[in-house]
């Protein structure tokens, strides 16, 4: 399990399209749990894909991504409180 997270400095349009472009990357690879947050199961090379694209995607002057390896175990490191219910990637997908 990773977090990604992002933040992209937005002062133009061109900006927007960026922050679009990476929410929609992520947006294919895992659950947006907050706006520029995600969780993702990911297989190794699959993240090293997704890195290569999102370096490509990104300002490196002023946009941020960080990856939270959480693990094999992270069902015991996540918490929620609140309204929304917990994403299980490895639960039951019903379409």
């Amino acid at each position: 399990m990773i977090l990604i997270t992002f933040n992209v400095n937005v002062t133009s349009s061109e900006d927007i399209e960026r922050l679009e472009r990476i929410t929609k990357i992520c947006n294919g690879i895992g659950q947006m749990v907050q706006p520029s947050v995600f969780e993702c199961l990911l297989e190794p090379t699959m993240l090293e894909n997704i890195k290569t694209i999102l370096e490509k995607t990104i300002n490196s002057k002023t946009d941020t991504v960080r990856f939270y390896y959480l693990g094999n175990r992270w069902r015991k490191r996540k918490e929620h409180i609140g309204k929304n219910v917990m994403y299980d990637p490895e639960g039951p997908l019903i379409v």
